[in-house]
């Protein structure tokens, strides 16, 4: 295959992501245009223009984007209004932000006319898949450069021999071995390797960075509204805020009272288990608040279809098949189901807790006038529970005889 003459890279200005860069310049001989989400990560993202420049990428082939309203808008929101969790258990921080970023990666592909997008995910991990799905899914003519599964670096020992003999700067700290490896973005944090790769052994409290432990919690509690139109949050105790905004309150007060913390052995999608440590302080409290108010304005037989078809869209999500037709097909279905998922849901956090105590809507389903044990003023018959009951039964009593009929003659 020919070499790329023009390459835009995945670039968080790390020291894996800087011996990328410089690695396609020196294999490849190739232009590198560099592409820097901020999704929210809680890092300063500048030092990354300097270092691109450093290593002789044009300004004008560096890219430092705010995709924060984006991710949220686009993205986070969209999959809580499946209220997706994967396994049962882990709220997709990482792999929602995929295939945002192989969009932009993509798109400046275009815009420089360049041939090829690289990224820096290694070649076990479920990153690799989500990139380069998204990518071909946008692009089916793009190439996808991925140097983990091309290069000779494959040690610790060797990158850093190799940023030393290209001059690429080194944090002292990254000398050594990390003690283990951290993705974030305004969703989540998630830590895994090294100090974390035994799933038998606790993990360290170093190891949390958005939540306080919840033993080390407020002991009063704290009493939140969240407010919702069409299955997306709209404001916290009646201020309207936009979609990044509203997370970033939510992790505020989520990671305040230690709520959102997993210790996750999951099964990866290229075929082996992985523990890691997520913290999803912000979306624990959301996904609590959705399903209340899902809880009084979504119909019964609604509900429970969105419920069946939820695994099978949070395992498209963490597989990298954001962009495929079944992922859409099944938005459609969720978005037609959020069309009354509209009102106000009040939540207590406490102690790794985030509660729903309260819920109110115009577009409630719910009628005290049938549901109350006091005089419902004729608004049910009880009477219609008897014939209701009978023709349910009638099949169990038909199994019932058949099975008794069945044992006597044998």
């Amino acid at each position: 295959m020919a070499k790329p003459k023009k390459v835009v890279l995945a670039y968080s200005g790390g020291l894996d992501t800087s011996i990328i860069l410089k690695w396609l310049q020196t294999e490849y001989g190739c232009e590198v245009i560099t592409f820097t989400a901020d999704l929210g990560q809680g890092e300063e993202l500048e030092p990354a223009r300097a270092k691109a420049e450093l290593l002789g990428i044009k300004p004008e082939n560096i890219h430092i984007v705010d995709v924060r309203e984006e991710f949220v808008r686009d993205y986070v929101f969209p999959m809580f209004r499946a209220n997706a969790l994967y396994e049962g258990l882990y709220l997709l921080g990482t792999s929602i932000a995929r295939p945002l970023i192989s969009k932009h990666l993509v798109d400046l592909a275009h815009k420089h006319g360049a041939d090829a997008v690289a990224h820096g995910a290694t070649g076990k991990g479920n990153d690799q898949v989500r990139f380069e799905l998204s990518a071909y899914a946008l692009d089916p003519s793009i190439r996808v450069i991925a140097p983990w599964r091309e290069w000779d670096l494959t040690s610790r020992t060797k990158l850093i021999e190799f940023a030393e003999a290209n001059q690429i700067p080194i944090a002292k700290d990254k000398r050594g071995e990390a003690p283990f490896s951290v993705d974030a973005n305004l969703l989540h944090t998630s830590s895994e390797g090294k100090a974390l790769e035994n799933p038998a052994e606790q993990a360290p409290e170093y190891v949390y960075q958005r939540t306080v432990s919840p033993e080390a919690a407020p002991d009063t509690p704290e009493y939140i509204e969240v407010s919702f139109e069409r299955g997306d949050a709209t404001a916290i105790n009646g201020e309207a805020l936009s979609p990044a905004t509203i997370l970033t309150r939510l992790n505020e007060l989520g990671g305040k009272h230690g709520i959102g913390r997993l210790d996750f052995v999951e099964n990866r999608f290229v075929g082996m288990k992985s523990r890691g440590i997520y913290e999803t302080p912000g979306g624990t409290v959301l996904l609590e608040a959705h399903r209340g108010i899902e809880q009084i304005t979504l119909d019964a037989g609604a509900g429970h279809l969105k419920d069946s078809i939820m695994p099978r869209y949070a395992e498209l999500i963490y597989n990298g098949f954001w962009f495929s037709p079944e992922r859409e097909m099944l938005q459609a279905l969720i978005d037609k189901s959020q069309e009354h998922v509209t009102g106000t849901v009040r939540l207590k956090l406490y102690k790794g807790a985030a509660t729903c105590v309260g819920r109110w809507s115009d577009h409630s389903l719910y009628s005290e006038a049938h549901v109350t044990f006091e005089d419902d003023a004729g608004a049910y018959d009880q009477k219609d529970a008897a014939g209701f009951i009978r023709l349910n039964a009638l099949r169990l009593k038909l199994i019932a005889n058949r099975n008794a009929r069945v044992a006597d003659k044998g």
